[in-house]
């Protein structure tokens, strides 16, 4: 049975599969949340795809062992809940910092643990519709065959291209976007990294997604204050610095392949 991972493939029914998520976010003018079109709900266009294409190479079974991964979080390891959890709370703290050292008056956060759990069940189930396709099904041919910080980038680029039309529905400036694509790219390097090394469980991604996008949100009230280019610089550096941890591991430890 041929259940071989096709990525380009994947991309280009991706595509073909949201067109209609765009169009229907032209005609309905309106935001599910502060800076969310209505073409967000395209979110389940990758699971969509995936799923699809596992379907035509696998069967039945092959699918419901590949959307049982979206749960495969049994077993993984303590520094992978960390990273997950952490990171993007941690980036969004210095970005912060860096605002209010220049100047910026921030308001006060108002989080509340009722609207703080509502808001990551919506992004956490959304994440996962996002990384059975980008993660589940992509990420690992990607790395095999082109190594992982090409994978990286080309995962990075692409999701990019997909929220292009969305973020300009919503009226973002192009170099608001501009900022926003290299914190993108940024953060699907560590997303690959995370899953290469970690165990590669679907769930770390959707977790590191789902954080992403609450830290977002959070930032201070609603994302009213969030500022793309700092996020994107600090991204950046993290990406790097975990580059530079990979490039240590393998000198360590050989040039060993991740999968």
């Amino acid at each position: 049975m041929n259940t071989e991972r096709r990525p380009f493939l994947f991309f280009g029914l991706l595509i073909v599969l949201t067109v209609p998520f765009w169009v229907f976010g032209t005609l309905v003018n309106g935001e599910l949340l502060p800076g969310l079109p209505v073409s967000a709900i395209m979110v389940i266009c990758p699971v969509l795809a995936g799923g699809l294409l596992v379907l035509q190479a696998g069967g039945t079974a092959e699918l419901v062992s590949y959307l049982r991964r979206a749960g495969d979080f049994v077993g993984m390891r303590p520094w992978v809940w960390i990273v997950a959890l952490g990171t993007m709370p941690a980036i969004m703290f210095l970005s912060g910092v860096f605002l209010v050292s220049m100047g910026n008056a921030l308001p006060a956060p108002q989080i509340s643990l009722g609207h703080t759990l509502a808001l990551f069940g919506l992004f956490f189930v959304s994440a996962t519709a996002e990384e059975l396709g980008w993660t589940g099904y992509a990420t690992r041919p990607l790395v095999r065959n082109h190594g992982l910080i090409v994978a990286g980038l080309i995962l990075g680029l692409v999701s990019v291209v997909w929220h292009l039309i969305p973020l300009l529905q919503v009226d973002r400036s192009w170099d608001w976007i501009a900022w926003w694509a290299l914190g993108t790219v940024s953060r699907r390097m560590i997303i690959v990294w995370l899953y290469a090394r970690g165990g590669q469980r679907v769930f770390s991604a959707s977790l590191f997604h789902a954080m992403s996008n609450l830290s977002w949100m959070l930032f201070p009230v609603m994302g009213s204050h969030y500022d793309p280019m700092s996020v994107a610089i600090i991204t950046l550096a993290v990406a790097l610095s975990v580059l530079v941890l990979e490039a240590f591991i393998r000198l360590r430890h050989g040039n060993q392949t991740l999968f």
